[in-house]
């Protein structure tokens, strides 16, 4: 069967499976920013914890990702839903990213800037919510960007514990020897990844500050 017969007999399933996808990409990276920006602000503000924390999720980002999942499996509550189980070791795999690039934002705020900041009366707190994060935040979301492109690709292995996703085509096509399910469940993942890459991309150099270009 030729791959656009069968996307054609199957585009319900394949729907269905990249809603999935996204389900979980969306979720992943909701928690990543969560945990990723407030990680790198901590770190851009004492640069004594900035090693610790780029080290531990270098640490997990060099984990391979079967291996993740198995480190993961035991664990009571995450081992019970494979949902879980996959969601958080794609935040794990997403934060490094995230929190590379907040500290990266943060230091990078020209020093002569906080200064007039701190000159105004303003304090720490109402220097990083007025001044830092909003001339550092189209860096942020480079690194949101790339965390995301990442997390829609490794999401189709999460496939591997029973997550669903695209990835479950890409696992039956390889059992099947099947070039046409590996591409039903490639080519959309591709499409997502693509799709993220442009419009995070575009946002970003929207909200790039008019001083960096």
């Amino acid at each position: 069967m030729s791959v656009t017969a069968y996307f054609a007999q199957h585009w319900n399933e394949i729907l269905q499976a990249t809603i999935e996808h996204l389900w979980l990409v969306v979720i992943t990276m909701l928690l990543a920013c969560a945990i990723g920006i407030p990680l790198g602000i901590l770190a851009a503000r004492k640069p004594w914890l900035s090693k610790p924390i780029l080290g531990s999720a270098n640490v997990a980002e060099t984990i391979p990702s079967l291996a993740l999942f198995g480190f993961l499996l035991p664990l009571p509550w995450l081992g019970a839903r494979a949902d879980r189980l996959a969601i958080a070791a794609l935040t794990l795999y997403a934060l490094l990213p995230i929190i590379r690039n907040t500290v990266a934002g943060i230091t990078g705020v020209d020093p002569a800037v906080r200064e007039a900041a701190r000159g105004m009366g303003m304090t720490g707190s109402q220097i990083l919510w007025r001044v830092e994060l909003p001339l550092s935040f189209s860096t942020i979301l480079a690194g949101i960007r790339v965390a995301t492109v990442l997390t829609v690709g490794i999401a189709t292995i999460a496939a591997a514990v029973g997550s669903g996703g695209l990835g479950e085509f890409i696992f039956r096509g390889l059992a099947m020897v099947n070039n046409a399910v590996i591409l039903a469940g490639a080519i959309p993942a591709a499409v997502l990844a693509l799709l993220a890459d442009l419009v995070l991309g575009l946002l970003e150099r929207r909200l790039r500050p008019a001083s960096a270009g």
